[in-house]
């Protein structure tokens, strides 16, 4: 096999798994809310809210206001969060 169709190959598996990841993810956020400063370090959810990173799982402190976690819609304040970003 040529390495072009090695690479090719392996791009289409990457962004096949991509197309199959997204619906399921969407449907377990049904409910939910974005809730900012409730995730523990290493627990955020996704990117953070002034752009100190993109990933899920790499906030570096505990209650930092610009980390974010999905929380069942209507508990958000309730822990202590807010449904806004710092500064919006």
């Amino acid at each position: 096999m040529s390495k072009s169709v090695a690479l090719h190959a392996a791009l289409a598996s990457v962004l096949a798994l991509g197309v199959v990841a997204n619906p399921v993810l969407a449907a377990d956020d049904k409910g939910k809310e974005k809730c900012y400063g409730v995730a523990k370090k290493g627990a955020n959810d996704c990117a953070s809210a002034n752009g100190s990173h993109s990933c899920a799982g790499q906030a570096k402190m505990d209650n930092d206001p610009n980390e974010w976690k999905f929380v069942a819609a209507g508990t958000c304040e309730k822990m202590g969060g807010k449904t806004m970003a710092p500064g919006k």
